[in-house]
């Protein structure tokens, strides 16, 4: 058997390996073994692709997070130490900073350096400089030896070391194609996050603070317009996006849809009240509960004739109490249509650029709990961080916010 699963030739004991029908000198040709031997330990079943995705997902995700940490803190420390090494050392100024206690990993990164500029492996001429090999750790250490420069920019220096100290694992797992957990990817994440805000670099989409910018969604979302979530029903979004936090800090609300359950039945009154009194607005539209096309609606549903009415009717009461504690009513406005409902949507601030909508669609025996569910950020495309060379052709936020207007004129107050 030779080393490459091909089987030899028997020998002849007489001549050394040679059968005694191959003439001296001459050479056999090799048969391949039964292919069906190696085949078996070369296939993968649906769970072991499984697991591989699983891993590539997690590892990109966390890629993508250590890529824009590292990024932002050699970006601060050119900006803090270059002015102070450049002048007196010129191009060696990282050499400088480290010193004689990175000396031994400074000039690994000048010779990799010089490896690359060999190999014609520096596409872009910016990166032509020992900083842009330096890693992570060794970022660190230049900012830890000169902590007092770096004193006046950045508040806490323990806060950044534990953030450094967390992403440490996560960077040595994804750098030798390991298994990731979801729990240590939860926490890479969380410290990536916190780490580029106290670095200055927080996101810049004014909606961030309510829905905070995932790093996926900043480098891709312009592959989805304005939609930066998708859930399959709604439990799963009140799982990952609660009530409070969707309308906690709102300063106007429109809402569109049979009985707004989201808002009414998940969020206080008392808020909503709290929030019209400090000069926000409220705007709910809900399908009139004596319609026939709630009665549409409740055959479709297969419920019993004048349930979904009811519900609908005792969530409009409940918003009418609500509405008669202000002292200005004209802020926190209810009013009810009779079109075939279409869908069900949550305008959060969406007369501005911080906006946020729930979107869910009615569908035919399914009930609004169980229906998909999409959450998009208003301004998205205008926010991103990879613009695409493709025309903007704008996002699902403006024909909602649009829709819901159309409907608004459409119909008519609640006494």
């Amino acid at each position: 058997m030779g080393s490459g699963g091909l089987e030899l030739p028997p020998g002849d004991d007489g001549h050394q390996g040679n059968s005694a029908d191959v003439p001296p000198g001459a050479v056999s040709l090799a048969r391949p073994m039964n292919a069906g031997a190696i085949g078996p330990e070369l296939d993968w079943d649906a769970g072991a692709w499984r697991e591989v995705r699983t891993r590539a997902q997690r590892a990109g995700r966390a890629y993508i997070w250590l890529n824009l940490v590292e990024q932002r803190l050699r970006a601060v420390v050119a900006a803090v130490l270059r002015p102070v090494y450049e002048p007196v050392h010129g191009d060696d100024w990282v050499v400088a900073a480290a010193g004689p206690a990175g000396q031994e990993w400074v000039q690994r990164a000048v010779a990799v350096r010089e490896v690359s500029r060999r190999k014609g492996y520096l596409l872009d001429p910016a990166d032509d400089n020992v900083l842009s090999f330096l890693t992570l750790p060794q970022l660190r250490e230049l900012m830890v030896q000169h902590w007092p420069c770096f004193e006046p920019y950045v508040d806490e220096r323990r806060d950044v070391e534990l953030a450094l100290d967390e992403l440490e694992v996560t960077r040595n797992v994804v750098s030798r194609n390991r298994a990731l957990s979801e729990a240590v990817l939860n926490q890479a994440e969380r410290a990536s996050a916190r780490l580029l805000e106290v670095l200055g670099a927080g996101s810049d989409v004014p909606s961030a603070r309510r829905l905070p910018v995932d790093a996926v969604e900043d480098l891709v979302g312009d592959r989805y317009a304005d939609v930066v979530a998708v859930h399959s029903d709604r439990v799963r979004l009140l799982r990952q996006f609660p009530a409070e936090d969707l309308f906690g800090s709102a300063r106007r609300v429109d809402a569109l849809g049979i009985g707004l359950n989201l808002l009414v039945q998940n969020f206080s009154g008392r808020r909503l009240l709290r929030m019209a009194e400090a000069g926000g607005r409220v705007r709910l539209l809900f399908l009139n509960p004596a319609s026939s096309a709630i009665k549409r609606r409740e055959r479709e549903l297969g419920i019993k004739r004048g349930e979904l009415s009811r519900a609908v009717e005792m969530n409009i009461l409940h918003m009418r109490r609500v509405r008669a504690r202000l002292r200005d009513p004209g802020a926190f406005e209810i009013q009810v249509f009779d079109e075939t409902p279409r869908f069900t949507a949550y305008l959060v601030d969406g007369d501005g650029a911080d906006g946020i909508a729930v979107v869910q669609s009615y569908l035919r025996r399914t009930r609004g709990m169980e229906a998909p569910v999409l959450v998009l950020r208003n301004g998205r495309n205008g926010g991103k961080v990879v613009k695409s060379d493709r025309v903007d052709e704008g996002g699902l936020f403006p024909t909602y916010r649009e829709e819901f207007e159309l409907m608004w004129a459409d119909s008519r107050p609640v006494s």
